[in-house]
């Protein structure tokens, strides 16, 4: 479940919801597959491009890799991809500007990066992926005071820290002649295992820079710092 002011997603199976707090009974948007296509579980959404009073975005992932951008202002599919892996967390680097970055978590311990300022008619947003964790990501989480850095919370109880640099160009002409996203690269600044369990949900404070608070399946929520963010 995301949350955008009274607006809320839901997921069911195949299925994204959008529920206005204030319009309880019925959904005010409702995106599922057409007749005749299978209908796959939607395991993360994340609310993006809301950068002024029209313009809404819904990403979700789903359990066959699939990436869908939904675009709320159109209702329309804005865009999709596929990272061969369930896709376990997606997460904008900021979701109250104009599209910057996107990251998405997968099994078998892959992310992924998108550049989503460029998007070409085809080939659709520039991306980087590393192998970050020798199991399950589970979730990924952007620093409020610093977009371009990140956490990713893995399957093995262990944390790590990432920088995305971006590159000396973010767009360029592709063979057809139309502008296409370049995408940077991801380096690792830290990292710690806490558990022998997965972590399982991870969250910064909006008000004290490294400050985060996880929780795992060995049933114990512990709260973190995370210092000299300053200098990097």
């Amino acid at each position: 479940m995301s949350f955008d002011n009274h607006v809320c997603v839901v997921l069911l199976t195949g299925t994204v919801k959008v529920w206005d707090s204030r319009q309880k009974d019925t959904p005010v948007v409702n995106m599922e597959p057409v007749e005749g296509e299978t209908k796959r579980d939607c395991w993360t959404v994340a609310f993006g491009h809301a950068f002024n009073d029209q313009d809404r975005c819904v990403c979700a992932g789903y359990d066959n890799g699939d990436i869908k951008l939904f675009d709320l202002r159109n209702m329309a599919l804005r865009w999709e991809t596929n990272i061969k892996n369930g896709v376990c967390s997606v997460e904008f680097d900021r979701k109250d500007i104009n599209m910057n970055k996107l990251v998405a978590t997968s099994l078998e311990g892959k992310f992924h990066v998108f550049d989503m300022r460029t998007q070409h008619p085809t080939k659709g947003f520039a991306s980087v992926s590393e192998k970050a964790h020798k199991s399950t990501i589970w979730q990924v989480r952007h620093l409020p005071q610093n977009r371009d850095i990140f956490m990713t919370a893995g399957g093995a109880g262990n944390l790590h820290l990432w920088k995305y640099e971006y590159p000396a160009q973010r767009t360029k002409k592709g063979a057809d002649d139309v502008d296409m996203g370049v995408a940077g690269s991801v380096n690792l600044l830290q990292n710690v295992t806490l558990s022998t369990q997965p972590i399982s949900s991870l969250d910064w404070s909006p008000d004290k820079q490294g400050l985060c608070v996880c929780s795992s399946f060995d049933q114990s929520v512990r709260v973190l710092i995370v210092t000299k963010l300053n200098t990097v």
